[in-house]
């Protein structure tokens, strides 16, 4: 049996245009997306690295793209501090522990990650080591709070009154309105110690530069798939002698 051409309509012919216009740039921009994210881990790698600048030197570029390193003098507020709970690390379920922190400088309070903490085998929250009294030192990077996602049951540190508070999400401006203060819209990730009780590797948390060149491959495949499909429809078998 005999395969013979059949003029595609002008619909068809739109169609197929429209279709691979939009998947080939949906597969260049997912790998756009993918070498920008590979640049931000590349920045939040080298600028742990280097010399600490000043607090006040990062919250004047806070809308630059980066993780400053800073040093930073002041005292914990000992009688506040906020958990991050259901966080989850290497398989691990636990909290991050935050706490709060006004710097010697002044501004707004800064809240400090100090980490994340396990949980305990019966799903305790776990014990958290004493902050520091007096003044001191802090150093770490200078970043956005973590990403909250989809947020359910609204604000619930008004309804707690007991410290810490637990939430699900870290919301500056809430906290801000909680404590009655004005509060940094970015927090402190504590450089790494070994002898702080808490495990801190910082990485941002950003959907990862393998899955966009998973979702790049995946739009040029529908691109191609259009061009097979349509062949196909257009590719007709004919009985011979037909016209």
């Amino acid at each position: 049996m005999a395969r013979r051409w059949k003029s595609p309509s002008s619909f068809a012919w739109v169609l197929l245009a429209a279709g691979l216009v939009s998947f080939i740039f949906l597969g260049f921009w997912q790998l756009e997306r993918a070498r920008e994210k590979e640049d931000l881990l590349a920045a939040f790698v080298s600028e742990a690295a280097q010399t600490p600048q000043t607090l006040a030197e990062a919250r004047r570029m806070r809308d630059a793209a980066g993780y400053p390193h800073v040093r930073v003098r002041g005292r914990y507020d000992a009688a506040h501090a906020y958990l991050l709970d259901d966080q989850v690390r290497d398989g691990r379920q636990g909290l991050f522990a935050f706490a709060v922190f006004a710097p010697e400088e002044g501004g707004p309070l800064l809240l400090v990650n100090r980490g994340f903490r396990v949980r305990a085998h019966d799903g305790k929250p776990p014990s958290l080591p004493p902050l520091e009294t007096g003044g001191i030192e802090l150093a770490g990077l200078y970043a956005p709070p973590p990403g909250s996602g989809l947020r359910l049951g609204g604000n619930a540190l008004p309804r707690q009154t007991q410290w810490p508070k637990s939430t699900i999400y870290i919301d500056t401006a809430e906290i801000a309105a909680d404590l009655g203060r004005a509060v940094d819209p970015h927090v402190l990730l504590l450089d790494a110690d070994p002898a702080s009780g808490f495990m801190r590797d910082w990485t941002p948390q950003i959907l990862p530069p393998e899955r966009h060149d998973g979702y790049a491959l995946q739009w040029f495949s529908f691109a191609l798939a259009a061009i097979f499909l349509f062949i196909a429809l257009h590719w007709r078998r004919v009985q011979p002698g037909s016209d």
